[in-house]
């Protein structure tokens, strides 16, 4: 189905791992600790957006003085506390075991670097990925472009024949940035 495309990149949490409901909680836990209310809605919006981004977005819709990358940090420590027991792929996955030696995949995560690495290892898929780009390997995050650019050149492929597979809102605008195409795999796995 994806055989016109030169590469194919996908989107992490929420994408090819089943990691949101781990997201939340942390958040959830981490805000708790700040007084902060935990606004689950407001969370869905900003996703594919890096933690530190989500935490500025909390602290401004709540005047806060707490300092965001603090924020960040805390739920990204938390996160690791929970991810690793309950992590799992997704349905996706499958197209990503189709494609493997068939065409250069990469992971274009809104994660850090390393929490990707770590995740895509524990799983057992780490294998299938030629390249993995993570919040800290850009500068501009989703939905600017840079991280889906940044796949395309490591995998020696020009953006317009790549394919993105994605889950948020944030992604899909950087993928078409991009110009390329974009799977909404909301449409996909039923979220």
């Amino acid at each position: 189905m994806y055989d016109r495309y030169e590469g194919l990149i996908f989107d992490m949490d929420g994408t090819i791992l089943d990691t949101e409901a781990t997201h939340r909680k942390a958040w959830q836990s981490v805000l708790a600790r700040h007084g902060l209310p935990f606004d689950e809605q407001a969370l869905v919006g900003l996703n594919g957006a890096p933690s530190w981004r989500i935490a500025r977005a909390i602290i401004a819709s709540h005047h806060s003085d707490v300092d965001p990358h603090v924020l960040a940090g805390e739920k990204t420590a938390a996160l690791k506390e929970m991810l690793f027991d309950t992590v799992r792929p997704l349905p996706l996955i499958d197209v990503v075991k189709a494609y493997k030696g068939r065409r250069p995949m990469a992971v274009g995560t809104g994660s850090e670097h390393a929490m990707a690495e770590a995740l895509l290892q524990h799983v057992g898929l780490r294998h299938y990925f030629d390249i993995v780009v993570g919040a800290d390997d850009v500068t501009r995050h989703k939905p600017e472009p840079d991280t889906f650019i940044r796949c395309a050149e490591l995998m020696n492929v020009v953006p317009t024949r790549c394919v993105v597979f994605e889950d948020a809102d944030f992604g899909i605008q950087a993928a078409k940035a991009a110009g390329m195409d974009v799977v909404d795999v909301r449409n996909i796995q039923g979220k």
